[in-house]
């Protein structure tokens, strides 16, 4: 008897156009592991009827013996993070404002899952409008890592990260603007990709001013599913899962930023468990060697605080509306309090400085085919803490400033993929992302598929204790 939750999305699709189990009974399946596992996980939110899901499912399966399939994803069961629009189902953005109101129409990256053959059955936790690392909300609660229900699973894509690794969903799609795909791959061992901006379309809720932060991308428990997943939210244009294959690691050049000449806090650990991943990647023939980009890396700091600050302007309508404003979450508030005090000049100094950093950037890629840094400064903290309020003895001067790691990839626009390095000795999980230029996100993902391949042959899957490698200098 096949156990459909424990496929990956790609054998899932196989097994279920091969007709070796039905729709049906896969939507049975993933709707008894929701009902046994999210009471304690809270990654799902919104579950729709159970009858009417499998009664979905069985016309899925009626079209396929008629000789009908919609797609790769066809009568696969299916939940979209709650920062966008699903026809039918509640859009609440994790606020209590909008909790409970229904969509009247698909985003375009869902209608494309939609033709693809999903059957929507819910959405995904996230915190407040995306906002934090930490998914939380007033409306729905907690969401909690899949590996320790008492840590965090990040975010702000967590309900998503938590309910692949627990095998609720077979694959899922998340949004990143500061690392909201790859904190929570990190936490949860999964893989998060963030696709080059434009790619995938834009995510209106979480970066409403346009300042080219925010990205749609998918999440999968293999790189498989991710790029699967990729290539139906990018629509037409993008390749298929087919004209992709691993790269070659021999000669490949990867320049490890790690915390910037020990700019960034980082907590004790996750340098040496991703360097130990690292090393493992050079045994296969790779080059890594220590890389510095040649920018004040506090002027990017106040250049992505101004940015940030400035996507959540919009928001001013709810902030005006003393009503509203009393249902609105404090770091919401404070977001659209700092973009009150933007100027333009503010804006125009930031846009020149993330121009700098995009040359500094390039001038790297001049030396190495992908840049890599610690998918997260920290482990996973207590599901009960917002965030960590220091790092190392470092203090934390924001509710992101922990995340700080991941603005440099979003600045930038760059397709960067959260790849799992392993667990340390707690068993927390933690992951690297790895860059590449604007534009090669096939690159990057073929690079995954070679990673991915070391892992699946149990070097790098765990924590294992020793001495950390030597990277070259």
């Amino acid at each position: 008897m096949i156990d459909p939750t424990q496929l990956s999305a790609s054998r899932l699709s196989d097994a279920i156009r091969q007709r070796d189990v039905s729709c049906a009974d896969v939507m049975r399946a993933c709707l008894a592991r929701i009902g046994e596992l999210n009471p304690t996980y809270n990654a799902i939110v919104s579950l729709r009827d159970e009858s009417d899901c499998i009664a979905e499912a069985r016309t899925a399966d009626e079209e396929l013996q008629a000789g009908r399939c919609r797609g790769w994803m066809h009568g696969m069961p299916y939940a979209v993070k709650d920062l966008a629009n699903v026809a039918g189902l509640p859009t609440s953005f994790g606020s209590r404002i909008f909790a409970g109101k229904l969509a009247d129409h698909d985003d375009p990256f869902v209608a494309d899952i939609r033709d693809a053959g999903a059957i929507f059955i819910g959405k995904t936790n996230t915190p407040e409008w995306g906002l934090g690392g930490q998914t939380y909300n007033d409306v729905f609660g907690v969401t909690r890592n899949a590996h320790n229900p008492e840590l965090t699973a990040g975010g702000s894509s967590g309900g998503a990260a938590c309910a692949l690794a627990t095998r609720m969903l077979p694959v899922a799609d998340g949004s990143d603007m500061m690392g909201s795909l790859r904190t929570p791959a990190a936490f949860n061992n999964v893989i998060g990709f963030r696709p080059s901006h434009g790619k995938v379309p834009d995510n209106i809720a979480a970066d409403k001013n346009d300042v080219r932060l925010s990205t749609n991308g998918p999440m999968g428990r293999t790189v498989e599913d991710t790029i699967r997943l990729f290539t139906t939210m990018a629509g037409p244009g993008v390749p298929g899962f087919d004209a992709y294959e691993a790269a070659s690691l021999r000669h490949c050049r990867i320049g490890w930023m790690r915390d910037f000449d020990g700019y960034l806090p980082t907590e004790p650990g996750v340098i040496d468990l991703c360097e130990m991943a690292l090393g493992r990647v050079a045994d296969e023939g790779a080059a890594v060697d220590s890389c510095a980009p040649k920018f004040d890396m506090p002027r990017l700091w106040k250049t992505w605080l101004t940015l940030r600050h400035w996507a959540r302007h919009p928001d001013r309508v709810f902030y005006d509306d003393p009503r509203k404003r009393e249902l609105m979450s404090q770091k919401w508030r404070r977001e659209i309090e700092e973009s009150l005090k933007i100027t333009p000049t503010a804006l125009s100094e930031a846009e020149v400085a993330r121009d700098d950093w995009k040359h500094a950037l390039d001038r790297c890629f001049d030396d190495y085919d992908i840049l890599a840094l610690p998918a997260a400064q920290v482990f996973p903290f207590s599901a009960e803490t917002y965030w960590p309020n220091s790092i190392d003895g470092k203090d934390m001067d924001t509710y992101h400033r922990w995340m700080e790691v991941a603005i440099g990839g979003t600045l930038a626009g760059l397709p960067v993929v959260s790849l799992p390095a392993g667990f340390d000795a707690a068993g927390r999980g933690m992951g690297l992302q790895f860059m590449g230029r604007h534009g090669q996100d096939r690159k990057v993902l073929e690079f995954a598929l070679a990673y991915e391949a070391i892992q699946a042959s149990g070097l790098c899957n765990a924590y294992e204790p020793g001495p950390t490698r030597t990277l070259r200098k």
